[in-house]
């Protein structure tokens, strides 16, 4: 794999994670971070000459996971 490849991938895991919070139940984080990471995954795994099924796979669970292990307080995009 090459260097290129790694830091997308990196990145991915990042922006899932970061991403996964937004919710207030873990089911509805574990949703959305998994719809996040599945769209995210194909759009990196066509981007690198993969396949996007491969990429939309491993980053929709990726995104789930990151979303149902986060707190509802780690994003909070409401109001003050």
């Amino acid at each position: 794999m090459t260097i290129r490849k790694q830091v997308l991938i990196a990145g991915l895991f990042g922006v899932v994670l970061g991403l996964g919070g937004c919710g207030y139940s873990p089911g509805s984080r574990a949703l959305s971070g998994g719809a996040i990471g599945a769209g995210t995954g194909a759009i990196l795994g066509a981007a690198t000459g993969g396949s996007p099924a491969t990429g939309a796979l491993i980053g929709g669970a990726v995104g789930a996971v990151g979303g149902a292990v986060t707190s509802p307080n780690t994003i909070n995009l409401g109001g003050r």
